[in-house]
C-alpha cells in the first residue's frame, strides 16, 4: 500500500519556479521595456525634429516674402534720391548683419493708436535690422522697422516687429547694374556727397540663413543631428528701370489748389516745379502755406534703433 504523503510532496516540490527560471524572465521583460522606451524615444525626437524642419521652412520663406513685397512698394515719387534706399554692411558676431531702410507704399501692419480710432498709413517707413539674441549670444534677432506715415528722418525711428531669434547672417548685396560681371556693392546711400550710391540700384541680392531649433529642450535628453542644420535662403528683387532716375527727373506730384481772392493759388506751389521738393516729404510744395512743408504723412514716434522694446508680432522662430 502506499503511502499517501510522499505523492503530495512530489506535487509541491514541482509547482513553483527556481531562482534561474525567474531571473530569466526579469531579464527578458528588462529587454522588452528597454526596446519599448527607445522606440518611444525614437518617434519623439523624430516628431520634433519634422516639426522643427517646418517651423523653419515656413518661417525662412515668410520672412523673404515679406522683404520681397516691401521693397516691390518702393515709393520715389516725390522723394529724394538720398532717401529712396540706404543699406548699411554691419557685423556681429563674425557674420553679416546688414541693415536696410526705405520707403513702401505697403501698408501698415501695425495699426497707429494715437487717434480715436486705430490707423494705417499707404505709405510707411520700414526697414529691416538685426541685433546680438540677449537669451543667446550665438545668434542674432531680427526684426522689421515700420513707422507710420512719412517723416523727415526716413531711417530711424518707428516700431520694431520681431521675427526671427536664431539667424545666423543676414546678407544684402547691391548691384548697381545689370550684367553678369557686374560686381556687389556693400553699402547704398551712406555717402551723400557721392551721386552713384543715390537712388536705386538695379537689383539686390538677400541671404538669410537660419538654424533649426530643438522644440522640447527640457524633455528629450539627446538633440539629433537634423536638429543642428543651418538652413540658406537667398532672393534677388530686381527694381524696374523707370524707378532708377535722376534727382531732376523724380516725378513729383503737382495738387491744384484753390485761388486766393486775388486769384493767384494759395501757397504758390502751383507754377514751382521745385516746389515739391522744398517741403521733404511726400505734400505738395510751397513757400509759405501749402502742404509741402512738413511732409505727408506724421511719423510714429519709437525709438532710435537700439531695439530696446518689447517684441510684437511673431512670425515663425
Amino acid at each position: 500500500m502506499k503511502c499517501p504523503t510522499r505523492g503530495l510532496e512530489r506535487t509541491a516540490r514541482r509547482a513553483g519556479f527556481t531562482l534561474v527560471e525567474i531571473i530569466v524572465t526579469i531579464a527578458i521583460v528588462g529587454l522588452m521595456l528597454a526596446s519599448v522606451t527607445q522606440i518611444l524615444t525614437t518617434v519623439r525626437m523624430s516628431r520634433d525634429s519634422i516639426h522643427n524642419i517646418q517651423e523653419v521652412q515656413l518661417a525662412g520663406p515668410a520672412i523673404m516674402d515679406l522683404i520681397e513685397r516691401d521693397m516691390r512698394g518702393l515709393v520715389t515719387t516725390n522723394v529724394p534720391t538720398a532717401n529712396h534706399l540706404r543699406v548699411v554692411n554691419r557685423v556681429l558676431l563674425g557674420e553679416d548683419a546688414d541693415r536696410v531702410d526705405f520707403l513702401s507704399e505697403t501698408d501698415s501692419l501695425i495699426p497707429n493708436l494715437e487717434y480715436e480710432f486705430p490707423m494705417r498709413a499707404d505709405v510707411n517707413e520700414v526697414g529691416y535690422c538685426l541685433r546680438i539674441n540677449p537669451e543667446d549670444d550665438r545668434f542674432l534677432e531680427m526684426y522689421r522697422r515700420e513707422s507710420f506715415g512719412v517723416d523727415e528722418e526716413s531711417f530711424t525711428g518707428g516700431v520694431y516687429t520681431f521675427l526671427h531669434d536664431r539667424v545666423r547672417s543676414f546678407d544684402i548685396e547691391i548691384y548697381e547694374n545689370d550684367g553678369p560681371e557686374e560686381e556687389p556693392i556693400d553699402e547704398w546711400g551712406m555717402d551723400s556727397t557721392d551721386p552713384e550710391t543715390q537712388g536705386l540700384p538695379a537689383s539686390l541680392k538677400i541671404t538669410l540663413i537660419l538654424e533649426l531649433s530643438p522644440r522640447l529642450l527640457r524633455e528629450q535628453l539627446a538633440i539629433a543631428r537634423v536638429d543642428k542644420q543651418i538652413v540658406t535662403y537667398s532672393r534677388v528683387v530686381r527694381l524696374p528701370e523707370a524707378m532708377r532716375v535722376a534727382e531732376d527727373q523724380i516725378p513729383r506730384l503737382n495738387v491744384p489748389v484753390p485761388p486766393d481772392d486775388s486769384g493767384d493759388p494759395i501757397g504758390g506751389g502751383g507754377d514751382d516745379p521745385e516746389g515739391a521738393a522744398d517741403g521733404g516729404g511726400l505734400g505738395n510744395g510751397g513757400d509759405g502755406r501749402g502742404q509741402g512743408g512738413d511732409g505727408a504723412g506724421r511719423g510714429q514716434g519709437g525709438n532710435d534703433g537700439s531695439l530696446d522694446v518689447p517684441k510684437s508680432t511673431t512670425i515663425g522662430g
